[in-house]
């Protein structure tokens, strides 16, 4: 959900992701505007803070594009898989052709993928371990910003060539579901696998299940899990795992309407403010930093980790899946600063405890669909 750094705000090297100074201080993944730079509406991260500082630097920083290409020198490298996505640049997300909501290169990732899955024998494994398997398989795809926002009305877009840390979570917990559900002809099919991929994605991606505008989308991510919850996705087991409340207020994006294009119909920002006034009467739970070493022995591979953010008014600050690496549980995930999807190097716990930004988790367990 972001683009290039300002170089302006310069490098912490000592930082996992060599972060940026401002940043190390507030997130490590602020989403940005395609067609306004450095300001979006953002679906996770803290970008949307840090618009005012941005937009100053984007005058000495013209010359670059928010569609660059990801850092070729980048540590990560992507699996040899068949399934392996490809780095083309995505088309323009202001483009109002059909082309800016998927391609013909996304659908044979999603059916390569598939049918990869299940030479693998991986839909006769636990969900979560698909889920997990799925996810590796895309480790190396290059990290985008913005790619839910195209011009025009709110629409599906299905894009498997970049992700961010919400849209990764999102495709493999479809993926790892039409894998297991998939009948011999479905990925055969290809009119039929299309509509069934985009029905999947659309019941997740949005509130009930129904695409009905820009607030009908899952914007704050504790919602994106409670109602993934109630449709059966996934179980929220972040209380069961010794969660404490957490009772602050949900309002960041009221709070900060220049940050989102759409906000700016009044309409729109009132939708979006009675959806904050619900959410904040509903309780969330969440894991505190200093106890994720303690529970991530009851923690599996692909469960959704969400990290919770320390800014006031927003809930998440980071999404990602569980995956353990020998004996400690680590993150994978699409970060703003490694270029692209990756396995943390840290374990989740020092992970976490390493952001001022974050301070405990949310854990959410795929489900058989």
């Amino acid at each position: 959900m972001n683009g290039p750094i300002p170089a302006a705000l310069g490098f912490d090297s000592d930082t996992e992701h060599r972060l940026p100074p401002k940043w190390t201080e507030v997130h490590d993944d602020p989403p940005m505007s395609p067609d306004r730079p450095y300001v979006e509406a953002y679906r996770c991260g803290f970008g949307r803070f840090l618009a005012a500082v941005a937009c100053v630097c984007a005058v000495a920083l013209s010359s670059c594009s928010v569609e660059a290409q990801p850092d070729t020198t980048s540590s990560s490298t992507a699996s040899s898989t068949s399934a392996e996505p490809s780095l083309d640049a995505r088309p323009s997300a202001d483009a109002s052709s059909q082309a800016a909501l998927e391609t013909e290169r996304d659908w044979a990732i999603a059916r390569a993928t598939i049918e990869h899955a299940l030479e693998q024998g991986l839909d006769e494994r636990p969900i979560g371990e698909l889920v997990a398997a799925i996810a590796e398989t895309f480790v190396g795809t290059p990290y985008a910003p913005g790619t839910l926002e195209v011009g025009g009305p709110e629409r599906l877009v299905v894009n498997l060539r970049t992700f961010d840390c919400v849209t990764l979570v999102e495709h493999v917990l479809v993926l790892a579901r039409l894998t297991m559900s998939a009948e011999g002809e479905l990925v055969a099919d290809e009119a039929e696998f299309r509509e069934r991929y985009r029905a999947e994605l659309t019941r997740l991606r949005y509130r009930d299940g129904v695409l009905a505008g820009y607030p009908s989308r899952l914007h704050y991510f504790s919602e994106w899990i409670g109602d993934a919850d109630r449709k059966g996705f996934v179980r929220s087991v972040t209380r069961e795992l010794g969660g404490v409340a957490d009772p602050r207020p949900i309002e960041f994006m009221t709070q900060n309407p220049d940050g989102y294009r759409q906000l700016g119909d009044p309409a729109v920002l009132s939708a979006i403010r009675e959806m904050e006034e619900r959410l904040n009467r509903e309780p969330r739970w969440f894991i505190p930093e200093d106890r994720i070493a303690d529970r991530e022995g009851e923690i599996l591979d692909g469960d959704v980790i969400a990290a919770v953010s320390t800014l006031d008014g927003l809930d998440i600050a980071h999404t990602g899946f569980a995956l353990w690496q020998g004996d400690r549980l680590h993150l994978l995930h699409a970060p703003l600063v490694g270029d692209s999807v990756e396995i943390s190097e840290r374990p989740l716990a020092e992970r976490i405890q390493g952001f001022s930004s974050q301070m405990g988790i949310m854990v959410a367990r795929p489900l058989q669909p």
